[in-house]
């Protein structure tokens, strides 16, 4: 099943994000997951402490690679519109390639233990003001309207972000990148000055 370069970590991981998106993260058993990544369960808890580890790591991953993407876009020199713009769509783009692993953690963010999951929330927290912080740059520059909190315009973003395991399917009408134009499009209509 797995080519013989992929390593034990990225098929536990590769297994988990599976299982937990088909089943849920409480519906599926230690056994199940080293039985799907072809592993012993030694070797599972040499990489990973517990299936808390194997959620907390399908997460990071994803946010990690956002964090990264969020901040040279920040870091560039394209016009504030633009540079939003871009932060919106590679959210949504980086959301639904990795649409199993985005799914799993949604939902099951409130099965991690309590430190995992303020420390979790910490790091989503930090991306998320990074974003804000581009809304910040708009509005200190007269760009975007200042008259509703940024605090609050991400927050509405992230939500419908957050919302896109419910309803959306990646073998629908809607190509990623489409999605991603339209939230980015929505988003920046509603923070640009008329």
């Amino acid at each position: 099943m797995y080519a013989p370069d992929v390593t034990v970590p990225e098929r536990l991981i590769d297994a988990a994000t599976r299982l937990f998106a088909d089943k849920g993260f409480d519906r599926v058993a230690v056994q199940e997951i080293v039985q799907s990544a072809g592993v012993t369960k030694g070797a599972m808890y040499h990489y990973f402490g517990s299936k808390d580890d194997l959620l907390h790591e399908i997460y990071g991953r994803v946010l990690r690679m956002q964090t990264e993407r969020l901040e040279k876009v920040s870091a560039d020199s394209a016009p504030i519109a633009d540079r939003l713009h871009a932060a919106a769509t590679d959210v949504i783009v980086t959301s639904v390639e990795n649409f199993d692993a985005a799914k799993v953690f949604f939902r099951s963010i409130d099965s991690l233990a309590e430190e995992t999951r303020r420390e979790v929330r910490a790091e989503r927290r930090r991306y998320h003001e990074k974003f804000r912080s581009l809304i910040e740059e708009g509005q200190s520059a007269g760009v975007f309207r200042a008259d509703v909190p940024a605090d609050l315009t991400t927050h509405y973003f992230f939500g419908s972000v957050h919302h896109l395991g419910t309803w959306y399917r990646t073998d629908g009408p809607v190509s990623a990148r489409q999605l991603a134009d339209y939230y980015a499009d929505l988003l920046l209509a509603s923070v640009t000055k008329a």
